[in-house]
């Protein structure tokens, strides 16, 4: 039989075992004899099949291969001449790799997936055209690995031993080991050579050498990682941006976003924040960008970030993201209080070429007096007289001449002239007498302002350009408000009454700011309630589509909030309800400030605390819950009555984000108010495989082999505490008193209390006649006890609920010693061990951790999703 290297392979050996000695490595030395990959098999694109799908199409391909120019898994035996044997089989991903429960299968391969190729003694390469691989269900695992480590240890024995009972058991227990850690989606070749002995036997075994991982296509992490896009490219160098990705399938708990600079620049790194739920259909992820290394930036500065796998190590193409300096002065307030203000005129007579001429007066010729220039339209007024016409201005008609004669017109231009010179000097009469009147009224106006102090008089004579507009488009009414000078506005309010103010007040400058909206910015309620009964319209929206009743949610200012609801009227009554550019309501943007106040004025006015947010449906409780809120979802709940069953768009409830955050206190108030545990979003779950065979060995029910269309939040719990309170089961059994003599484990530690002690300590609270109210207030939890006054046994259930969610138990002992409960202080010291319970008591508690459902092995919740 011919071979692509033009070897003979000898067929005797491949399905025959060999023996291998007890040294199984040749030692390796710098000149010695070594097996080295030449090229690796294709990590991902090829799928695993089952025994029932019959054989794959095409072997394996190498890492290299094209459509065109197929290569395939090769490796070489250097620096030696003579035979060879090269053996490969499949191993796990793990290090050190362990032998794999998945088979091998091809021309060359023997029933215990291991496939093996004689070379030499010219060429020593062998090249692997024909290997595929044969998944195994998850019921045979246990069965396989058990064979493959018999076999295994057979090898290294005389031929014809048998095993004894104690070792047949170790096989089996070390196989149930192993198909915990076991991945039925990534494998990894080993391959092994042996050279021949002084018999001419293959026993001398070179060090084996290991493969890249290879993921089956079926698996949701065999494709490549690949951003097709994003929504934003830069952000505030704070972070906190919500950003858009697209991408690739990536599985939601095995994926990070990596932002990070090159290692010229500092080698920074951060990841991208976001929770399972906001992972969308394996396709598109919704995360909030960290913040730069260094927050004093004073130019933009670029990085870059990628997509990354937590286990395999895969990455993404690299994208640019721009951090931009923070702006502490996003609505402009400061900087233009900062703004200098003009220089003041140092004199008010005419220009260098101008004469003393002033109302009708004598001048000269180029007119006296001071001419102002509106602003709007450059035209012009007099308030310095006419000169020239009073003071000889030249007409029409008459030409002077060098001897200071004129000329003697004709009858006809006497005529005309005489006509334009009655026009003229008709105009500059009226122009006189107007002149005049300003000019006593501007008199009048100063005299009285210089006597009083009040400025309205002369404001009423301006009231026409109070209008006008600056550079920002800020009238004076504006900067009266921006430079906070309540007097100045409240002049200028006055001054106006007399005209249609609104025209004024109303005004947007070039943000879309009415004065209005600065007054509530810059938290003036004076100003606020000011303009508001002058007439300042309350629905004009700013440039993110906000009110001022907007405005005064997100600052979180409850006067403010007050005012404005209390002024509303009829008319505006619908604002409470309605939302900004962004989707968002009044009451989402008080959460965001953990405003409780600011929430029960709204609610009180008429709006809905469980209106879903436009973009993707949260309610206020949703947001609250999403930024562990903890107090603010308790108000939500017990005094604002928000439906705890309540779904976004993607069908997550409040208790979907508590699990996928790891949150055990916020897990636990919710069940208690009534959160549905087995509630499904819109994510689908992805098993590995959908064959009716592939199912637990054991029988257990396994929650995620239920028929359903999406994750419960159980699907999504990050620790297991969260796993315990959605599953249902309380704290651990009573140990024996040996037991508690021993050295306990972390997690036994931070689980504190057993069922039986909260049972005796109740009884002691009840039997001493302990407020039950009372003890929740010391121990922090007096916002649930509407949770709890319902139940048979609200003291029961207070206990039950602080020990679930992460309560220590040193601040129930405190807490207990406050109300002088001496008998209950003792009962919860004598429950704790003795031995190292000052280091075990300091530790966080695990509940509050990032730990991954990866991480937990033993777990039958675990599969890839």
């Amino acid at each position: 039989m011919k071979f692509n290297n033009e070897f003979i392979v000898d067929l005797q050996y491949l399905h025959e075992p060999f023996e291998v000695k007890p040294e199984p490595f040749v030692p390796e030395t710098v000149h010695g004899p070594y097996l080295q990959i030449i090229e690796e098999p294709k990590q991902r694109g090829f799928r695993f099949r089952y025994e029932c799908e019959g054989p794959s199409h095409g072997g394996l391909p190498g890492a290299s291969s094209e459509r065109n120019k197929r290569t395939y898994p090769t490796v070489k035996v250097s620096n030696y001449l003579g035979q060879a044997r090269i053996e490969v089989q499949l191993v796990t991903h793990t290090d050190p790799p362990r032998v794999h429960a998945h088979s091998l299968v091809g021309r060359h391969c023997n029933e215990n997936g291991i496939c093996t190729i004689d070379v030499g003694p010219n060429d020593l390469t062998a090249q692997f055209s024909n290997l595929g691989i044969l998944h195994v269900t998850k019921r045979g695992v246990a069965e396989v690995l058990t064979k493959r480590l018999r076999e295994e240890k057979r090898r290294m024995k005389e031929s014809g031993y048998k095993f004894t009972d104690a070792e047949e058991q170790t096989f089996l227990q070390e196989a149930k080991e192993l198909g915990k850690i076991v991945d039925l989606n990534i494998v990894r070749l080993k391959f092994t050579a042996y050279l021949q002995d002084s018999n001419g036997s293959f026993t001398r075994a070179l060090k084996p050498v290991v493969s890249n991982h290879i993921y089956d296509s079926k698996s949701p992490n065999a494709s490549n990682l690949k951003i097709s896009r994003m929504d934003k490219t830069s952000g505030s160098v704070l972070g906190g941006e919500e950003v858009f990705l697209l991408c690739d399938k990536v599985q939601k708990d095995d994926i990070d976003i990596r932002f990070y600079e090159e290692e010229d620049d500092g080698g920074w790194e951060a990841f991208g924040d976001f929770s399972p739920t906001d992972v969308h259909k394996q396709y598109a992820i919704v995360f909030k960008t960290p913040p730069y290394h260094c927050a004093d930036i004073t130019r933009p500065v670029t990085v870059f970030l990628q997509l990354k796998r937590k286990k395999g190590g895969g990455c993404s193409e690299p994208k640019q993201f721009t951090y931009i300096p923070h702006n502490q002065d996003k609505e402009e307030v400061q900087r233009k209080r900062m703004k200098a203000l003009p220089q003041p005129y140092d004199h008010w007579r005419g220009g260098p070429q101008g004469g003393a001429g002033a109302f009708g007066g004598p001048g000269s010729g180029a007119g006296g007096g001071f001419q102002f220039n509106h602003p709007m339209d450059g035209s012009g007024f007099f308030s310095g007289g006419c000169g020239g016409y009073s003071g000889g201005a030249q007409m029409s008609g008459f030409t002077p001449q060098a001897d200071g004669s004129q000329n003697q017109p004709t009858n006809t231009q006497t005529q005309s002239g005489s006509q334009m010179q009655q026009q003229l000097f008709q105009i500059a009469t009226a122009l006189q007498n107007r002149a005049t009147l300003m000019a006593k009224y501007s008199a009048r106006a100063l005299l009285q302002y210089c006597s009083t102090g009040d400025v309205r008089p002369l404001l009423v004579l301006q009231r026409r350009l109070c209008g006008v507009q600056d550079e920002n488009g800020d009238t004076p009414l504006h900067l009266g408000v921006i430079h906070q000078q309540p007097i100045v506005v409240q002049q200028l309010i006055q001054a106006l009454s007399n005209t249609p103010q609104q025209k004024f007040i109303n005004k947007l400058n070039k943000l879309n700011q009415a004065p209005l909206h600065l007054a509530v910015i810059t938290k003036q309620p004076k100003l606020v309630e000011m303009l508001m009964k002058t007439g300042a319209d309350p629905s004009l929206l700013d440039r993110e589509g906000r009110t001022a009743l907007h405005l005064a949610a997100h600052t979180g200012d409850e006067t403010i909030l007050r005012l404005i609801l209390g002024l509303l009227g009829e008319r505006y009554a619908h604002l409470i309800n309605c939302a900004d550019f962004s989707g968002q309501y009044p009451v989402h943007l008080a959460v965001k400030k953990d405003g409780e106040h600011c929430l029960q004025l709204l609610v009180e006015a008429g709006a809905k605390i469980n209106m879903p947010e436009q973009k993707s449906g949260c309610t206020a409780l949703h947001l609250a819950v999403r930024d562990n809120l903890l107090k603010l979802a308790c108000y939500l709940i017990t005094e604002l009555k928000a439906d705890v069953n309540m779904c976004t768009y993607g069908g997550n409830s409040p208790l979907h984000f508590a699990a996928s955050q790891g949150s055990p206190p916020l897990c636990s108030m919710l069940i208690a108010a009534g959160a549905d545990k087995r509630m499904e979003n819109d994510e689908p779950l992805f098993f590995q495989s959908s064959s009716s065979s592939d199912e637990d060995d054991e029988g257990t029910f396994n929650p995620r082999k239920r028929p359903a269309v999406g994750h419960t939040p159980f699907d999504l719990a990050k620790c297991q505490k969260v796993r315990d309170l959605l599953d249902g089961r309380k704290g651990p059994k009573p140990s024996s008193l040996a037991h508690k003599r021993t050295k306990i484990s972390t997690e036994e530690a931070n689980q504190g209390l057993d069922s039986e002690v909260l049972t005796k300590l109740c009884s002691i609270l009840i039997e001493d006649h302990v407020p039950w109210r009372e003890l929740a207030e010391k121990l922090g939890m007096l916002t649930l006890t509407h949770l709890y006054q319902d139940s048979a046994s609200p003291c029961q259930k207070l206990l039950e609920n602080y020990q679930l969610s992460g309560g220590p138990v040193d601040g129930l002992v405190e807490a207990l010693q406050s109300l002088g409960v001496s008998e209950g202080v003792r009962l919860l010291r004598d429950s704790q061990p003795r031995e190292d319970k000052q280091s075990t008591d300091s530790k966080e508690d695990s509940g509050f951790g990032s730990q991954s459902i990866g991480e937990e092995m033993g777990n039958p919740a675990v599969s890839n999703h």
